[in-house]
């Protein structure tokens, strides 16, 4: 990069301000690819982030799932990591205050096994200082035999609605891509007071170990996510933000800083970076400087010029 954008980096043309909160560039990290941001510090300046998703998080520690927990797959990866995690109380305690030290939004990823949990975490996390919450609606539901909140809309509402009701938080919906009706689940949970939507998390898949003639994973099932999901997220992205009158969060295979800029054409106000953190800890920052080049060189001011132009 020439000197004239190093000079440039920290005029930002890339502001986003976003439920209230503002962003320095629209370029986050998603959940699960980016611990609680210490893991990546002194390999990025994690300061010019957009800003920091945390890891998966519940009301109560969990261990995870046993056995293979990451596969590497043509295109991309499956995971079954199980939401391993602290737990809310021990991150308010041991990790907020880091986080916070790098003085870039913060956004909890927020999962549950029963609707109770959500809404006691959204209670505890709406106590603290934390940005926003990005309720995570892909878990099983405990109580209606593991079938994920996110698949039904009428369960989705009702999960949105009722952590709207115990937190003043900013509350973005992450969508997964396995829903019966993605769009009318975009709606459903606007309805119930969402207001953001994110999406796509990952997609449902497996993977045989034909050598051992069973599959890899022990719950079978994983999540696909990588590469080859792009075009699909990104369609489903186009489809949402032209379906709902909030703002949208689009993530699914993002490498460089061309699809970010498709994401953002597609109707995204924010991106987020998760699988391309494991093959190239230094995406993230290639991709925000990608972008404000691309955004000098094609004389474009700021990025609702181009936001949802297709």
């Amino acid at each position: 990069m020439d000197q004239y954008l190093k000079e440039r980096m920290w005029f930002s043309v890339l502001n986003v301000k976003f439920c209230g909160v503002d962003f320095k560039n629209p370029v986050l990290v998603a959940s699960g690819t980016f611990g609680f941001g210490v893991e990546y510090d002194g390999i990025i300046d994690i300061t010019r982030l957009g800003g920091l998703i945390t890891k998966g998080l519940t009301l109560n520690k969990k261990e995870g799932n046993e056995g293979v927990r990451i596969h590497e797959v043509r295109g991309g990866m499956l995971n079954s990591i199980g939401l391993q995690n602290p737990g809310i109380d021990e991150f308010i305690e041991k990790h907020l205050q880091r986080m916070k030290e790098f003085k870039v939004p913060i956004i909890v990823n927020l999962g549950g096994s029963s609707i109770e949990d959500y809404v006691k975490g959204a209670e505890k996390l709406d106590k603290t200082e934390i940005d926003m919450i990005e309720l995570n609606i892909s878990c099983p539901n405990v109580k209606e035999g593991g079938m994920n909140f996110g698949i039904k809309s009428s369960i989705a509402k009702e999960v949105v609605n009722r952590v709207r009701e115990v937190t003043k938080k900013p509350l973005m919906v992450k969508l997964s891509p396995n829903a019966e009706d993605i769009v009318d689940m975009a709606v459903k949970c606007v309805e119930a007071g969402a207001d953001a939507i994110s999406l796509v998390n990952t997609f449902k898949g497996i993977a045989v170990d034909i050598y051992k003639r069973k599959p890899v994973f022990n719950n079978i099932f994983a999540g696909y996510s990588g590469p080859a999901i792009k075009p699909i997220a990104l369609r489903m992205v186009y489809e949402v933000s032209k379906a709902v009158d909030v703002p949208v969060c689009g993530l699914g295979g993002i490498v460089d800083y061309k699809d970010a800029i498709e994401f953002i054409m597609a109707g995204a106000h924010l991106i987020q970076i998760g699988t391309a953190n494991f093959i190239y800890p230094r995406a993230s920052i290639e991709i925000i400087e990608g972008i404000e080049k691309f955004m000098i060189e094609q004389n474009i001011k700021s990025l609702d010029e181009i936001r949802g132009m297709i």
